[in-house]
């Protein structure tokens, strides 16, 4: 179904004197020209593509909780996604893992991938080329008001100064009755040098998370937590590991390394990360790793909203 993407309109990326269309395979511009992604602003980001190939040196595909972190958000837009063929945009889409599942799980939908990093994008559009790639910052979202039916946005708010700008972006390009399924790591208290070498802005409160949401003009409609089980364990070496931020940046680097491998590799942390993951939706995880947050876009846009989307649309072209 990614041939329905052929009457998606997307903007006129960057430097490009018209619009370009989705063939199937390839973005075909108005004269004939080929583009892998559409590149529409490039800017200092707090992530980069050495954390990207880091990550993918040191816990690949597998990861328990990334794993589970995919398992979660499927469920979500199965359950929560009631329209027959729907749009869904992933935000920080990385290296293409949710894609390639999203593409299996959801045959009859339209898939979109979005992220920061060029060059990383431009592999992954060589390796997914059925996917049609874009290349933004949140915090300037080109694309059109109303466009897609569910966002999903793993692990990306914390790299992004202006949150409250991004989710308000996330709100505006969702139809109405459409989904946001939101992860972010969670517990401020908790930033050590994980957070630190990861260039995260923040961590999160759910509290926090519901009111930025609310503040977009989303209705959440459910919260939870992922990585209920493990959490006193994490705690316990996140807390130790504070006093530790100011240790040479080589020093970060293999503490972080290290614990990556230690959990990727631990046979009690992907059990209990597939027993959270068996218990899907149907249990509320009062705290936990990551604050996962899943809302909806009402069905009627209220004033407030409506004032929300013209303020950014105004401030994004002023």
């Amino acid at each position: 179904m990614q041939d329905k993407l052929k009457e998606f309109k997307f903007p006129r990326p960057a430097g490009a004197r018209a619009e370009f269309h989705w063939d199937g395979r390839r973005f075909i511009g108005a004269e004939g020209e080929q583009a892998d992604i559409l590149s529409y602003s490039e800017a200092q980001s707090n992530w980069s593509e050495d954390l990207t190939n880091l990550h993918e040196q040191e816990a690949g595909q597998n990861h328990p909780i990334d794993r589970a972190s995919r398992a979660l958000a499927i469920r979500s837009l199965k359950f929560f996604v009631n329209f027959p063929a729907p749009t869904v945009l992933e935000i920080g889409c990385s290296s293409g893992f949710l894609l390639e599942e999203l593409i299996y799980q959801f045959p009859e939908a339209g898939i979109i991938g979005a992220d920061y990093i060029k060059p990383m994008l431009e592999r992954l559009a060589k390796r997914l080329p059925e996917v049609p790639i874009l290349q933004f910052d949140l915090r300037s979202c080109p694309l059109p008001d109303e466009s897609v039916h569910a966002v999903v946005c793993l692990n990306v708010l914390e790299h992004i100064d202006d949150d409250t700008a991004a989710m308000r972006h996330i709100a505006r390009i969702l139809k109405p009755g459409g989904i946001a399924h939101i992860e972010v790591p969670s517990g401020p208290h908790l930033y050590d040098v994980y957070d630190e070498l990861l260039m995260h802005h923040r961590r999160y409160r759910m509290a926090g998370l519901v009111r930025l949401a609310r503040s977009a003009g989303l209705e959440v409609v459910r919260k939870t937590h992922l990585g209920f089980f493990v959490f006193p364990a994490f705690a316990a070496t996140k807390l130790a590991n504070r006093w530790r931020r100011r240790s040479p940046t080589m020093q970060k680097k293999d503490m972080v390394v290290s614990r990556i491998r230690k959990t990727s590799g631990s046979s009690v942390f992907r059990f209990v990360m597939s027993l959270e993951n068996r218990l899907g939706l149907r249990v509320q995880f009062p705290f936990g790793i990551r604050c996962v947050l899943v809302a909806r876009k009402p069905p009627r846009l209220t004033e407030k909203f409506q004032q929300s989307a013209n303020s950014i649309q105004q401030s994004d072209h002023g």
